[in-house]
Parts: C-alpha cells; structure tokens; sequence
C-alpha cells in the first residue's frame, strides 16, 4: 500500500510539473509570435487565443496537484520552533493536532471545491476569454488535488500515529 500511496503522489507531481511545463511553452510561444510581430512586421506576428486563460487554469491544476506531493516530501513550509522541542508523547499529540486540523481544513475546502465543480456543471459555466472552456474540466485539477492532499494527510496520520513519532522529513535543516 505503501508504494501505490507513495506512486499516486509521484504521478501527481509529474502531471503539475508537466502543467508548468505546459505554462513555459505557451507563454514562450505567445513571446515568439509577438517578438515576430515585432522585427518582421505585423504579418508574423499573431495571438493564441486565450492563452492567458490557458496559462491561468494550468497554474491552478499545477499548484494543487502538487500539494500531496509536496507534503510527502516535506516540502511545504513547516513551523517547528515549537514542535521541535517537544519529546515523546507531548510530540507524537503535537503532530496529531496538527495533522487533524489540516484534515479538517483541506476536508472542509475539499467538500466546496467538488460543490463548486458540481454547480458548474449544472450552470453550464464557461470562461469569458475567446475560447469558452466549461470551468468544469480546470475546476476537476484542483478539486482531484485538494482530494489528493486529504488522501497525503490522512494517510500522514494514519503513519503518524502507527510508529509513535512524526514520519514527515524535516526540511528545516536545509
């Protein structure tokens, strides 16, 4: 169970590298057609269609599906001055607390992100640029990885709790 949990966060954090690399790509496209625009005359030049909008809803996919990854990785931003003081029991309770407040708060937006996505496919809701994309299909990228975070804190728990101690690395130490 460990690798499958541990290779759903890997694939995770590929598909939000490969959405910024995405991003890299669009907006160096949309650079060169200006920059053609610009030496060659207007004749060379031109505009992808919503690629600010594009641009937009790969940066918001990237960032959450990231989130599992990262926390896996001890990656996010973590204040131990406290925490790193406490011993034993008063420690594992710390890194409990921490963990089920987390959940509660990810839980909570989790649960709005799925209504959210849910109320746009009612309303049929699209983006307002040149192209209309349903905000359904970015609104799933950031639902599934506010999904997956949950997934990542739970089972942070569940592993937490299992060998008495925090089991996140620390990356204080960097």
């Amino acid at each position: 169970m460990r690798r499958f949990l541990d290779a759903i966060y890997r694939v995770s954090g590929g598909i939000a590298a490969a959405l910024i690399l995405g991003i890299c790509l669009l907006i160096s496209a949309q650079i060169l057609l200006n920059l053609g625009a610009r030496i060659l005359g207007p004749g060379w030049g031109g505009t992808i269609p919503s690629y600010a909008d594009f641009a937009g809803f790969m940066l918001a996919g990237a960032s959450f599906l990231a989130l599992a990854y990262t926390l896996r990785m001890g990656g996010h931003i973590r204040v131990s001055l406290l925490t790193q003081k406490l011993t034993g029991r008063a420690a594992l309770t710390a890194e409990v607390l921490c963990l089920l407040i987390a959940l509660g708060v990810t839980g909570t937006a989790g649960w709005f992100l799925v209504s959210l996505v849910q109320e746009s496919v009612h309303y049929g809701d699209t983006s307002s640029g040149i192209v209309p994309i349903p905000l359904w299909i970015p609104q799933t990228g950031v639902a599934i990885g506010m999904g997956l975070l949950i997934l990542a804190l739970l089972d942070t728990l569940v592993e937490t709790i299992r060998t008495g101690g925090p089991v996140l690395p620390d990356s204080a130490e960097e």
